[in-house]
């Protein structure tokens, strides 16, 4: 048995767990009214409020019918919806191990030309690699670039 289960089967058996015990046992809190269930007297305001628990209720009920990992509200979707996630998983993997080994390749340019005596930097280079990424993705593109190069030599 489960907490939960367990938690409900003692408010089951309790004899002191009348319809107000168990309403404080719902998610939403206490139902309206829950104290006068006993005896029977709702004011208009509590109708009114268990009116509108009815209709939140009625979300809650079709967003729990979705899927809690995916979002979907079929089990077909939600399938396909995990295996483009798998496939996305994947190439964020692929991206993060190219960048690592871009960003140690440019850092040994880097000290390979500052050992000969060069610059640290070779701006011409970095606006073309700028102007690719920009051509192949808009302006997220610049962005890109700038990080790419950023993490190879270092912030200026």
């Amino acid at each position: 048995m489960t907490a939960d289960v367990m938690d409900q089967s003692a408010a089951d058996k309790s004899p002191s767990a009348g319809p107000a015990a168990v309403a404080d046992k719902s998610p939403a809190g206490p139902l309206p009214g829950a104290d006068k269930a006993t005896t029977g007297t709702a004011t208009a305001a509590d109708k009114a409020t268990a009116s509108s628990m009815t209709v939140t209720d009625k979300s809650v009920a079709a967003a729990t019918a979705l899927d809690a990992s995916t979002g979907a509200g079929r089990p077909l979707a939600a399938d396909e919806i995990r295996a483009m996630r798998e496939r996305i998983d994947e190439i964020d993997q692929a991206i993060i191990d190219l960048w690592q080994e871009r960003s140690r390749l440019s850092q040994e340019v880097g000290k390979t030309r500052m050992a000969s005596g060069g610059t640290r930097l070779v701006l011409a280079r970095e606006r073309e690699i700028v102007d690719r990424f920009r051509a192949a993705l808009g302006p997220d593109g610049t962005q890109v670039a700038l990080l790419l190069l950023r993490s190879g030599r270092g912030p200026l």
